[in-house]
């Protein structure tokens, strides 16, 4: 009895012999057929039963059929007609032939059985009909022609026995199925057959053969060869995983990549993908191109490990000339199909890919030119050398479908990375390239765009402003790309000119939101405003009082840390995010002891998918609470310690600034009475103050400059009025003169009669800077002397 089935296995004679000819396996039928019991033949030379002196051909190919004279125990020749299977290695084991021939059910049905009624022997469908044992009866011509061997020699053999390979078995079992239930059954199997070099595709439709009584006495097997539409269903799933699987990102290399890796095995043995450079035809795509072309590898797949085919590797370019697949299909504008004998003459001139068609046996290449909107962006190149068969023409169908889905996709990479470049550029050039070095604070940053969706409108930046104050600001603008790059630009340079006339922070977000209105309204259509936003921080520190004023419009909030102290999260009045208008910001003034640092960020540094924003918060706190003696160590921990591996996904500035205290030595103050009289005295209290800083030489520009101010605040000010010098370095002086009028005064040119006017040309002469700015009690005018010899007047001769 069979493993599988609950069948006399008697009915056939079957043995198998091993590829050196010696007799493996040996049944009960091989046994009834010649007398020879299974002890007496296995382990020995197959050649032994057979008749005759005659040396044994072995057979060919992987099927044989045919009659042969056999040694029966008892000396007589039996013939006996064989069909022959060839079983490859596998798992281990050694190759082999599987012999069979039937013993029962070789004689045609009677006529009264239902079997005889069942073959449709003339029906153009392939009927074939077995038994309850599921051996063969009957089969009709069309099932014969498929099988590809004589029926009437079949009669009596399992559908097994009869294919021989292990598809046949999937068969057998679905036959048992319908034998054992009654039911009909379709069974989907992919094999050769009639000794054919190309399998098929097939649907096997089972149905039970009943008798007049309703029993069931065999099966019924039609089969259909559905090769066509099975292709075009394997066609169709290629397009549906290329739809999918290629341009997951807008990487142009990435997405070649993965062009090449959908079409293999599926439909070449080895792609290529070669593109152009678009530098070389002035920055965009040509829409033709003439031979020879110059195109770089940007991806490659192989069925073999490694890509032994290659002969460039990706990210190298090569010039290719006329007759030349990628050439020819370039030049011509559409897919070419060539063997290796097409392209002797380049094989030819091209020693190294000559050698390399001949070892892996490449026969047979398809170019697809990869075009998007009218432009040509390179070739993909199809090459088969496992695979048998050429390339056909729906093979070219299928190729050019993936190929134009493909493309699309490198364009929208290609234009995204250009419009990335350009905007990164941008970006770049719109944030400074060093910090300024003052003397309110140590500074670093650091710029990264986002690396998935693009460059933003981030950018940070400190700006000098009178009295050794410092502005620091960070702002994030809404959006990517080129425009947000465009917009972060304006803004930024909208800050610095107001910073320049010494806004409050509350003020200076005011005037910033009222920008970005109109901004708004000028990128709208048809009258309405377009979406622009932006958030922003601004905070002001002044290294004489060591105090810092901050404001915030929608902007994550600072993190401080104190000398000796913990970080922690800066709480200020939120303020609503730039461009709704109308809405009032709030100011926070803080003193800060020398050495604290502050960190300003925009969100792409706290938020991320990964984590939530308190949780990032805490890491931060972790870096900054580790050494920091180096600003620039501390910012490259702070992003990995927050970033992910593979890039933010939204653009991070991050500025980082340890403030410094300007020692009272260096500071000079006195309060100015409201008479025009005590000017004297004043000036000369400020020139003892510049001999005891070592600074003689400039007593007489300060003095007259210390004169006007203090005069003119007399004068047109209101009291108290207070005079301020201070001494930062070698090259640097400032005055300061402040009173409690918010009358601010303007530079003109006096007339040749005017007996006033002159002063405060006198000071912008003498001066580096001057200036004026408001406070909350007034205004101070300002001015900056320099600090080196330079005569007042040239001497004669």
């Amino acid at each position: 009895m069979s493993r599988v089935y609950p069948f006399d296995d008697a009915g056939t004679a079957r043995a198998v012999i091993d590829d050196d000819g010696t007799l493996v396996e040996w049944n009960e039928g091989a046994r009834r057929l010649l007398g020879h019991p299974a002890d007496a033949v296995l382990g020995r030379p197959a050649a032994r039963l057979l008749a005759g002196d005659d040396t044994p051909v072995l057979p060919t190919g992987t099927r044989w059929e045919g009659t042969v004279g056999l040694r029966h125990r008892d000396g007589r020749t039996v013939l006996v007609w064989l069909l022959a299977h060839h079983r490859p290695p596998h798992d281990g084991q050694r190759g082999s032939w599987l012999l069979v021939t039937p013993l029962t059910g070789a004689e045609p049905p009677a006529e009264d059985d239902p079997l005889a009624e069942a073959g449709l022997i003339q029906s153009p469908c392939a009927v074939a009909v077995y038994d309850a044992e599921l051996r063969l009866r009957r089969m009709n011509d069309a099932m014969a022609e498929i099988v590809g061997l004589p029926r009437e020699r079949l009669r009596g053999l399992r559908p097994t026995e009869i294919g021989g390979r292990p598809q046949s078995k999937d068969l057998e079992e679905g036959m048992l199925r319908v034998l054992t239930t009654g039911r009909p059954l379709d069974v989907h199997t992919f094999q050769h057959t009639g000794g054919e070099d190309h399998a098929h595709a097939w649907l096997a439709r089972m149905a039970p053969v009943r008798d007049a009584r309703g029993r069931v006495r065999g099966v019924c097997v039609a089969a259909h060869d559905v090769t066509d539409n099975h292709r075009a269903r394997q066609r169709l799933q290629l397009v549906n995983e290329a739809s999918v699987r290629i341009g997951s990102t807008l990487d142009v290399t990435r997405t070649a990549q993965e062009l090449a890796d959908v079409c293999v095995p599926a439909l070449a043995d080895f792609v290529t993908i070669d593109l152009l450079d678009p530098q070389e035809y002035g920055g965009e795509p040509p829409a033709r191109v003439t031979a020879p072309v110059t195109l770089r590898r940007a991806a490659h797949r192989s069925v073999l490990a490694e890509v032994p085919e290659a002969v460039r590797d990706p990210g190298e370019t090569e010039e290719y000339p006329p007759g030349s697949p990628q050439a020819d299909s370039l030049t011509a504008g559409h897919t070419i199909i060539a063997s290796a004998g097409d392209m002797l003459s380049w094989l030819t001139w091209n020693t190294t890919r000559g050698e390399r068609v001949r070892r892996f046996g490449i026969h047979s290449t398809m170019s697809v030119p990869v075009r998007a909107r009218g432009l040509t962006l390179g070739v993909a190149v199809f090459t088969r050398h496992r695979r048998p068969d050429p390339f056909t023409a729906d093979d070219r169908l299928l190729a050019e479908e993936i190929t134009t889905r493909a493309a699309v996709c490198i364009d929208n990479a290609r234009r995204y990375s250009r419009e990335r470049e350009t905007a990164l550029a941008l970006q770049r050039s719109l944030l400074p390239r060093t910090l300024p070095h003052t003397a309110a604070l140590q500074a670093s940053s650091r710029y990264l765009p986002a690396a998935r969706t693009g460059v933003g409108g981030d950018w940070f930046d400190v700006i000098p402003l009178s009295g050794m104050r410092v502005a620091m600001v960070v702002g994030d603008v809404v959006g990517h790309g080129v425009e947000a790059s465009a917009t972060m630009g304006r803004l930024r340079t909208a800050v610095r000119t107001l910073a320049d006339i010494d806004l409050a922070p509350d003020e200076l977000l005011t005037h910033l939101d009222d920008l970005v209105v109109r901004l708004a309204e000028e990128s709208g259509v048809d009258g309405r405003p377009g979406e622009l936003g932006a958030t922003c921080l601004y905070a002001v520190y002044d290294p004489v009082s060591r105090r810092c004023t901050l404001a915030r419009a929608g902007h994550p909030p600072p993190v401080l840390l104190r000398p000796g102290g913990r970080p922690q999260l800066l709480e200020l009045p939120a303020g609503p995010p730039l461009g709704l208008g109308g809405l009032p910001f709030e100011s926070t003034e803080l003193a800060l002891p020398e050495g604290t640092v502050l960190a300003l960020y925009t969100d792409g540094l706290v938020t991320s998918g990964e984590r939530d924003g308190d949780t990032s918060r805490a890491l931060l706190y972790e870096v900054l609470a580790g050494r920091a003696d180096s600003l620039d160590e501390t910012c490259d921990r702070v992003l990995r310690a927050l970033l992910p591996p593979g890039g933010a996904a939204d653009d991070v500035a991050l500025l980082l600034a340890r403030t410094r205290g300007l020692p009272a030595a260096q500071v000079a103050t006195w309060d100015v009475p409201a008479d025009p009289a005590l000017v004297a005295p004043i000036r000369k209290q400020a020139v003892e103050r510049l001999d005891s800083w070592g600074l003689s030489e400039a007593s007489f520009t300060t003095e007259l400059v210390v004169s006007e101010l203090v005069t003119n605040a007399i004068r047109y000010g209101a009291h108290p009025i207070r005079l301020r010098l201070i001494h930062y370095d070698a090259t640097t002086l400032i005055c300061e003169v402040s009173d409690s009028s918010p009358t601010a005064p303007h530079l003109r040119r006096a007339k040749t009669f005017d007996e006033g006017g002159r002063g405060l040309l006198l000071v912008a002469q003498l001066t580096q800077r001057w200036g004026s700015r408001h406070t909350p009690d007034g205004k101070t005018i300002w001015a900056e002397l320099p600090l080196y010899e330079e005569p007042l007047y040239e001497e004669e001769g």
